[in-house]
């Protein structure tokens, strides 16, 4: 059997750091969200550089990734699957860094800024609930078409590569996951602004963006060293 061989150059893609800080966006939003009900370690000047620094990075990748078609010339459903939805993600937390920054000190004196915060932000509810449908659809995608194999020649994912739907449900789930998060949040956030932080939907919601947050974290990490090793296996 010939070694698979990759022309790097037409195969530019930054999933890797896109994973990363998708996870950190995930974990943090659901952070904030539980200093907010708590009111301990209210940061919002904090919550809004961190914020602000995945914004920076998503907006940019995402950007690029979404109008310069296809930018992976191997696989230009890329661009939407990874590039479209952190484009999305950036832009919403570069708004949310800046609402935080801007209401820092009301947030920190006001006892019950939880609900303010929700009654202005649940107005992101179309677009949340728009490409949270969008993820889901991605998800039934990666199922159908089974996408997200690894070759063999990549480390430890490629492990798997004789099993494709493996790795395409399990990917799969996971955006089908951060799907049904997006779409419960503006529901979560109505029920906020009217002073119920108790509900049952916002500790589901809560667990879910942990879930996916650290799924997402995690293996955005474990691909800095299998994308390594892909492109050191597969260069010509």
């Amino acid at each position: 059997m010939e070694p698979l061989i990759i022309d790097w150059e037409q195969m530019p893609t930054y999933n890797t750091v896109m994973a990363l800080a998708s996870g950190a966006a995930l974990l943090s939003i659901a952070a904030i969200g539980k200093n907010l009900i708590s009111r301990e370690k209210v940061n919002p000047q904090g919550w809004a550089i961190n914020l602000f620094a995945l914004a920076i990075i998503l907006v940019t990748t995402g950007l690029h990734m979404t109008v310069v078609w296809p930018l992976a010339k191997y696989f230009p459903f890329d661009n939407i699957v990874f590039g479209e939805p952190s484009l999305v993600l950036g832009v919403l937390l570069l708004v949310i860094a800046f609402y935080f920054y801007k209401n820092r000190i009301s947030i920190v004196e006001d006892s019950d800024s939880l609900k303010q915060v929700s009654a202005d932000l649940r107005h992101f509810k179309y677009i949340m609930i728009g490409i949270g449908l969008g993820m889901i659809g991605i998800a039934f995608a990666g199922v159908i078409f089974q996408l997200f194999a690894a070759p063999k020649e990549e480390p430890i994912s490629g492990m798997l590569a004789d099993y494709p739907m493996v790795e395409a449900v399990c990917i799969s789930l996971v955006y089908a996951g951060i799907g049904v998060a997006s779409i419960i949040t503006p529901f979560i956030l109505e029920r906020f602004a009217t002073g119920d932080y108790e509900n049952r939907l916002a500790k589901y919601g809560y667990i879910l963006l942990q879930l996916v947050g650290w799924t997402w974290l995690l293996f955005g990490a474990l691909n800095y060293f299998t994308h390594i090793g892909l492109i050191v296996n597969t260069m010509a």
